[in-house]
């Protein structure tokens, strides 16, 4: 038993040594950019060493396990643990947050509190994806809305006031369906409140209930994935966030909804999950095609990449709902993969936005003359988008297909239909990925524009693209790199259902 509080100084560092930051003297940015990249760097390395020395890859159970009580008056607990589920969404989050910090090295208003707020979030990132608590996971939750909120309408595009309030509309009054849930869950059964995962991932609920509570927790987390037609505020908010806030949001912030569908709906709610998994299919496999379709429509460069994220998200409900071991590893490995591939195509979006200061797509054109290492990296990793053998996408996707046509729960025609539905959204992934690529780097529109010179790609720039292109490589070349981590929680999981 390890009883050093290694998650308590993981979740708490960011944040505490982030308040720091208003007290730095004022001698420019260049204290603040390296402070921050300073802590990110310690906080993974932190991570990374507590995970190699004391966590064991083949236990599914909880483990650097910190129970505190926090709150005497109503029982509340500081409760963080690990498992198979949660420590590749944690490293993730270490990883894109690092990153996105060094692409924020342009930012210079404001940029103590800038630098802050992207560590609050970090705090509240960490905190949600190792919290054993369901208030505590709700506080998590919550955590986040207001850093992005104030780094949206602070830091945003012309319009970025609308969509910092459509984001907080949708999140947070999401978030009350969250809460509900979360303490209907903890009243339920007991004369004191009991909000412990493990108490109730064991706990029955009356089949009515158990629905009622499903529902909830499905709308808090189908805004957040999003999930088609509770999407809406995805588009806005990256059309008009800065690139690296959006690489928090692609790479991070969705993932935490895929994330609490499974540790919450399938983990806690099984019975209810088993009734709702045909309908979430369904939904899935429209979101795939739906989003497909309305990608290409897409003028703006920065939302059209957010339907692409629409769109990879729906492998990821498909694969929670196939209840076999193929189809939530798959899933999860969705998670990790498209938080590499849409985090570096928000950024090479934004870089290319820094050099031509345009946004639409009909503007563009002979950009790969002009800045060929941008162009280089952005068509390796649109081919990561839509799904090229040997790049994680590819892997995680078949992954998802072999789950369902696996799956006992259903029988064989519809497996065949959903597998087509899937087939006919992965050859729409390269329409709308190619076609982006052909506005942007051919043809010679800004290749004939009087000063149509730029800056290429420089050192840090190609640090940061270079940095996911190699787990991408990576992933997708030997994927039991991620899926070692989740295979055994994952069986333990599907092992309820065919218990109950």
């Amino acid at each position: 038993m390890n009883y050093f509080p290694w998650l308590t100084i993981i979740v708490v560092l960011p944040i505490s040594a982030g308040s720091f930051i208003f007290f730095l003297p004022h001698k420019g940015n260049k204290v603040i950019r390296w402070y921050t990249i300073c802590i990110c760097i310690l906080e993974l390395l932190l991570t990374t060493y507590a995970f190699s020395y004391h966590f064991e890859l083949d236990d599914p159970l909880i483990q650097l396990a910190e129970d505190y009580k926090w709150i005497d008056f109503f029982d509340f607990y500081w409760r963080l643990g690990l498992d198979g589920l949660s420590i590749g969404p944690i490293l993730l989050t270490g990883f894109i947050t690092t990153l996105a910090t060094l692409a924020a090295w342009p930012i210079t208003r404001d940029s103590r509190l800038f630098h802050f707020l992207m560590l609050a979030m970090y705090s509240g990132q960490i905190g949600l994806f190792s919290s054993r608590d369901l208030l505590l996971f709700f506080i998590m939750w919550e955590l986040e809305l207001i850093p992005v909120y104030l780094l949206l309408s602070m830091w945003g595009g012309k319009k970025r006031l609308y969509s910092a309030t459509k984001f907080i509309l949708y999140t947070a009054g999401s978030s009350i369906f969250l809460l509900i849930g979360v303490l209907g869950i903890g009243i339920y059964g007991s004369n004191e409140p009991t909000l412990n995962f493990e108490i109730s991932a064991n706990q029955s609920y009356p089949v009515t209930l158990e629905i009622l509570f499903y529902i909830g927790f499905l709308i808090a987390f189908a805004v957040k994935s999003p999930i088609v037609p509770l999407h809406t505020w995805l588009p806005d908010t990256h059309g008009e966030a800065h690139y690296s806030t959006c690489m928090l949001l692609a790479g991070i912030l969705l993932k935490m909804g895929a994330y609490g569908l499974v540790r919450i709906n399938m983990e806690l709610l099984i019975h209810a999950h088993s009734i709702f998994s045909p309908w979430l299919i369904i939904v899935g496999t429209m979101q795939i095609i739906y989003a497909a379709l309305t990608s290409p429509g897409q003028r703006n460069l920065k939302k059209r990449i957010a339907y692409s994220s629409v769109s990879h998200m729906g492998f990821i409900i498909i694969g929670i709902s196939s209840i076999t071991d193929m189809g939530l590893n798959g899933a999860i490995l969705q998670i990790i993969s498209h938080g590499f591939i849409g985090a570096v195509l928000f950024f090479l979006a934004g870089t290319s936005y820094d050099r031509i200061r345009l946004v639409y797509l009909s503007e563009m054109g002979g950009m790969a003359v002009t800045i060929p290492k941008i162009f280089t990296m952005f068509s390796i990793l649109s081919m990561a988008s839509l799904a090229l053998p040997g790049m994680s996408g590819f892997v995680a996707e078949l992954i998802v297909f072999f789950g369902i046509i696996t799956s006992q729960k259903y029988l064989l025609m519809p497996k065949i239909l959903i597998t087509f539905v899937m087939a006919i959204g992965m050859i729409l992934t390269p329409i709308y990925s190619l076609s982006m690529l052909r506005q942007m780097f051919y043809g010679y529109k800004l290749f004939n524009a009087p000063n149509s010179y730029f800056f290429d790609s420089g050192p840090r720039e190609l640090f940061v693209s270079i940095s996911i292109l190699l787990p991408v490589i990576g992933i997708g070349i030997y994927p039991d790199f991620v899926l070692s981590l989740s295979v055994d929680k994952v069986e333990s999981i599907l092992s309820n259902y065919f218990c109950k």
